[in-house]
């Protein structure tokens, strides 16, 4: 849990919101940080974690094979600075990767190609929309935000416009991600396996 002395501190950098990560009292749970605040996050659900899972799934061998590489497990990613905001966004995917070796432990400060958010029962309206709007701003082409319970997916880009897209249509690159094509449907449902069970 995060203690009133924490609430109420001075706010926090980013550099020193992973510091406090990193000691030993602060390694349960999930957080953020927003405009220099600790922020507790509810751990995800089964059907969260389902879906985000399959997400990874299907972006995995399209940016994979691409040259690209995606994150997942709610990585750090910084929006804003003074007062500074870590987010951690549940995937981000990029089409071009870094060298392995100079990828460090700290969070990360470059632009998405693409930032995937999986809606909790818990997440509000006005939750989800600051944090779109926060990685818009950050300079993120496109944002998904996946409904599993409506079981629709809302597109946003810098276009300052959005779509909601259902089980019956099809997701696709929006002139961003080339020749990237999934039907919404596949998100919510298992794919079929590729060797039959024993």
């Amino acid at each position: 849990m995060v203690s009133q002395s924490q609430i109420l501190a001075e706010p926090m950098t980013a550099e020193e919101f992973l510091e406090w990560g990193r000691r030993p009292e602060n390694a349960e749970g999930l957080h953020e940080l927003e405009d220099g605040r600790i922020i507790e996050m509810p751990p995800p659900m089964h059907l969260h974690g389902t879906v985000c899972a399959l997400v990874a799934y299907f972006l995995s061998g399209y940016f994979l094979n691409r040259g690209g590489y995606i994150l997942t497990n709610d990585t750090g990613l910084i929006v804003e600075r003074r007062p500074d905001t870590v987010r951690g966004p549940d995937v981000m995917a990029f089409l071009t990767r870094p060298v392995f070796g100079d990828i460090r432990a700290a969070y990360l400060e470059g632009i998405p190609d693409l930032i995937v958010e999986v809606l909790s029962p818990t997440d509000r309206p006005g939750k989800t929309d600051r944090r779109v709007q926060q990685y818009l701003k950050h300079g993120v082409p496109l944002v998904w935000v996946i409904d599993p319970e409506d079981r629709n997916i809302l597109v946003c880009t810098q276009s300052d416009s959005s779509k909601t897209l259902d089980e019956t249509d099809d997701l696709t690159g929006d002139g961003i991600l080339p020749d990237f094509a999934c039907e919404v449907a596949a998100f919510f449902s298992w794919p079929a396996p590729s060797t039959p069970n024993p």
